[in-house]
């Protein structure tokens, strides 16, 4: 992606193959993972700890869903710059979670080359955003 230093990533989904896809990804573009989290709560310690470019939250997750732990990361950092996943187009999650501060979501099903691109847009819209 494209920024003189590499976008650090926190990935979080209780799938491990899930991560593991994502960070293949992520990698290829040039991103940092800096932390994997099972559920939300790992997910939100990890935030705090790390304060990433960018945390990708699965939308079901144990202990803390995505949409929980999305609110904590946002009251922690209201410029947060968090990517939903989902499996399940449940649209009123995703609408719901957009509507409290993430910036997009991402099915876990798209195809590598359509969910790079999507990232790509909407990490350039984000540094518009920015420098506005």
């Amino acid at each position: 992606m494209s920024e003189k230093k590499k976008p650090r990533v926190i990935l979080a989904d209780d799938e491990s193959h899930i991560r593991e896809y994502l960070k293949a990804i992520l990698v290829s573009m040039k991103c940092e993972v800096v932390g994997e989290a099972e559920n939300g709560q790992e997910a939100v310690e990890l935030y705090k700890s790390n304060k990433p470019d960018l945390i990708f939250l699965d939308v079901n997750m144990p202990l803390k869903t995505g949409d929980e732990a999305l609110q904590e990361i946002m009251q922690e950092d209201s410029n947060a710059f968090v990517i939903m996943l989902t499996s399940v187009a449940d649209m009123e999650t995703v609408k719901d979670c957009i509507g409290k501060g993430a910036a997009n979501y991402i099915l876990k099903d798209t195809p590598r080359k359509e969910m790079m691109e999507m990232i790509k847009e909407t990490w350039s819209n984000r540094l518009k955003s920015r420098n506005k």
